[in-house]
């Protein structure tokens, strides 16, 4: 060939060698071949796209299971994929033998192999001869690494019994695979059928609750704990007569019977029986043996999960309650989701408590910890909540009781001289059905959430105390507030809000568009806001739960009956008023900042961004000037009256000061002096009203679309 002619193309030069090119891409399930490929096939000499059972057809049907099995073992260890092929015509016989070589690569995106490679047609050697035994030899070992790779990774996933018999009946083994599997175990001196694959319902009844002293191979394994292999019916027939009539009508030719042995115990047996005859070689017995240890490793660890998540069951039933009796006017459900790892037991609670006066009590709480230990202080706090409930305790008594006997129980005694000291979050609320009002005690707990009828989603500070168990003589204030009708009360332990790598800053704002996005009832809320952070349900107490693997979670929502709340129940409400109240006291400037917060949350859809900054600011004068100028406490009502544009924002702060608050001419350097003249200068309307013992001062916007301000300048001048 001269030096200025063109190389030949590739496909030249592979055709000239008698070498085809092919691809192959699983995701689609399409075979590409070129036309020297295609004739090694025994298709027409011409480039062709078939399907992989098309091309399944054109092979020996072991052979087949073997290039599956070589693919997974070349892409783990990055190497080649080399295997050879018996190429067979439309009478079953063996046209030629072909040597595949590629390079495969998987696609974790669409879980899809794809391979680039060449098919070879090889001369077989004589059989008998050393060239033959190496060739065999060595696909064979090829093969089995493959397999028993692939194998040990299914069944070391397989988290159930039943998923590890799924795996187990979908075994595929090189070179001889069985049509029918069954694993037997042991209950007392009597042989079980634990699962089996491969026959009919019924096919094995007869098989099942056997004496294990039975003239039968599984028995005989189970007894002597040595494998038992059997070549053909005769052997069989010779061998275990007894039970021969029974085995004789799956008209099976060999059977293999392998130990399943875990810790040196044999916990029962593995039978893969054959349509057609198996030598057994040393080969296949170290396959076989080799699945049955794996076999009987997966069922060991399933059969420990299963007893956990069974001893989970019970922990969870017996500590957590039932919401028990309906509470009249008003809807409640509740939640529960365990950790994911060991015993899924942890320390998160609720619960609801009937009371003397007729008024209910819905408590929610953490102990430290997600171990059995937590599980079992957070049993004895919770029996301990309900007595001190019972006997008719304020909310902050509860909780000051509760603390003490927390800290009572996990510290040192001369019983025990290794404490194991632990605390526990809690927020205990008394509900008053008829008027929805709540009076809120917290120790070291998130603070409650409000969705109001409208949607809108706020958190509802309340103030609080220690976690229970650190300090036995803590106190813990209360706060009311009424829950009005159409609105619905979230209460949740912190795993709801931090779990996926969220603070308590991220998982909020996640959580509380989980909140404004809901359409439907109560029922399906819960399942929404867990679903939204941990996927899809699968435990259940008064509803469906969700698994998950960072923290437990225990979520209660109760809803006063009402547009928008989505009880199923509606009554006669008062045309739609979006309110909150919060309450700021002397020692508590630090929520001045909170207040700003909470007015900006109910704000949140106000049209003009200036009025939002104007309110922000006038609340934050006025509850400063209370905190100042008296010594009582501030209180803010805060009101969004109407619907769709032009809607009002009334707010009030209430003190229990007699003086009337007075306009003034601050200085130029002056640090006060000024909060009557902003709300004058900001305000639509405003005004000061004696209130009884006390009084308040409120002011007025009209959100751009609404009435206009006409009566602001002749209040301020009654004030002045």
């Amino acid at each position: 060939m001269r030096t200025s002619e063109p190389l030949p193309s590739t496909e030249d030069v592979l055709a000239a060698l008698a070498t085809g090119l092919w691809h192959w891409d699983t995701a689609t399930g399409l075979v590409t071949v070129d036309a020297e490929a295609a004739r090694l096939l025994g298709l027409p000499a011409e480039p062709a796209t078939l399907t992989e059972a098309q091309t399944r057809a054109r092979f020996h049907p072991v052979d087949w299971n073997e290039i599956t099995g070589v693919v997974r073992l070349a892409v783990a260890e990055g190497t080649l994929a080399e295997v050879r092929i018996r190429i067979m015509n439309a009478d079953g016989e063996i046209l030629r033998v072909v040597r595949s070589r590629s390079k495969p690569s998987f696609d974790p995106e669409r879980h899809a192999y794809e391979l680039i490679g060449t098919l070879q047609e090889v001369t077989e050697p004589t059989p008998g001869t050393a060239a033959a035994r190496s060739a065999v030899t060595g696909d064979w070992r090829r093969s089995r690494e493959a397999f028993l790779l692939d194998a040990g990774r299914a069944l070391a996933e397989a988290r159930s019994t039943a998923e590890v018999l799924r795996v187990a009946g979908g075994l595929s083994m090189p070179g001889f695979s069985p049509d029918g599997l069954v694993v037997f175990g042991v209950q007392g001196d009597r042989l079980t059928i634990t699962g089996q694959h491969g026959h009919q319902p019924g096919d094995m009844n007869p098989f099942s609750d056997m004496p294990l002293d039975t003239d039968y191979p599984a028995a005989e394994v189970v007894r002597t704990g040595r494998a038992v292999y059997l070549s053909s019916p005769e052997e069989y027939k010779e061998r275990y007569p007894v039970t021969w009539p029974l085995a004789r009508v799956f008209g099976r030719h060999s059977w293999a019977f392998l130990p399943l042995t875990a810790a040196g115990r044999t916990m029962g047996a593995w039978m893969a029986a054959f349509t057609y005859p198996v030598a057994f070689t040393p080969d296949e017995r170290a396959v076989l043996t080799t699945v049955a240890r794996m076999l009987a490793q997966a069922l060991s660890r399933a059969g420990v999960a299963e007893s956990e998540r069974e001893l989970t069951e019970g922990l969870q039933r017996s500590m957590l309650p039932s919401l028990g009796p309906e509470i009249p006017g008003m809807r409640v459900t509740a939640r529960y989701i365990p950790t994911g790892g060991g015993l899924q037991v942890g320390g998160d609670w609720y619960d609801l408590i009937p009371l003397p006066s007729g008024r209910f009590a819905l408590v929610i709480g953490d102990v430290q910890g997600h171990d059995v230990r937590a599980a079992g202080l957070m049993g004895q706090l919770r029996i301990a909540l309900r007595a001190y409930a019972a006997e008719g305790h304020r909310p902050d008594a509860v909780l000051s009781r509760a603390s003490r006997f927390l800290h009572g129980i996990t510290q040192a005694s001369g019983d025990d001289p290794h404490p194991d000291p632990r605390f526990a979050t809690c927020l205990y609320a008394e509900a008053d059905p008829p008027t929805g009002r709540l009076e809120i005690a917290r120790a070291g707990h998130p603070h409650p959430v409000i969705r109001m009828a409208d949607g809108t989603v706020m958190m509802r500070p309340t103030v609080g105390g220690l976690p229970l168990g650190i300090d036995p003589d803590a106190d813990y204030p209360t706060t009311r507030f009424t829950l009005e009708p159409g609105e619905t009360l979230m209460l949740c332990t912190d795993g709801l809000i931090e779990t996926g790598g969220h603070d308590m800053e991220s998982g909020w704002r996640r959580l509380r568009q989980t909140l404004e996005d809901h359409r439907g009832d109560l029922e399906s809320l819960a399942d929404t806001l867990v679903q939204a952070v941990h996927g899809p349900s699968s435990h259940h107490t008064t509803g469906p739960l969700a698994d998950r693997r960072e923290d437990d979670i225990a979520l209660l929502l109760l809803c006063r009956p009402g547009e928008g709340c989505g009880c199923g129940d509606t009554v006669a409400v008062r045309p739609r008023v979006r309110r909150t109240l919060l309450s700021v006291a002397q020692d508590e400037p630090d929520r001045i900042a909170e207040a700003r917060q909470h007015l900006r949350e109910l704000l949140h859809d106000w049209a003009s961004a200036d009025q939002l900054d104007s309110a922000v600011l006038l609340v934050s004068e006025m509850i400063t000037n209370v905190l100042v100028h008296t010594d009582a406490d501030a209180l803010l009502l805060a009101e969004v009256i109407g619907e769709g544009a032009g809607r009002r924002l009334r707010v009030e702060v209430f003190d229990s000061g007699d003086d009337l608050p007075h306009r003034r001419r601050p200085g130029e350097l002056a640090s006060s002096g000024r909060g009557l003249m902003l709300i004058e200068l900001l305000a639509d309307a405003w005004g000061v009203d004696p209130r009884g013992e006390g009084k308040s001062i409120w002011f007025e916007l009209y959100e751009p679309g609404g009435p206009s301000a006409g009566a602001s300048d002749e209040v301020a001048e009654e004030v002045a």
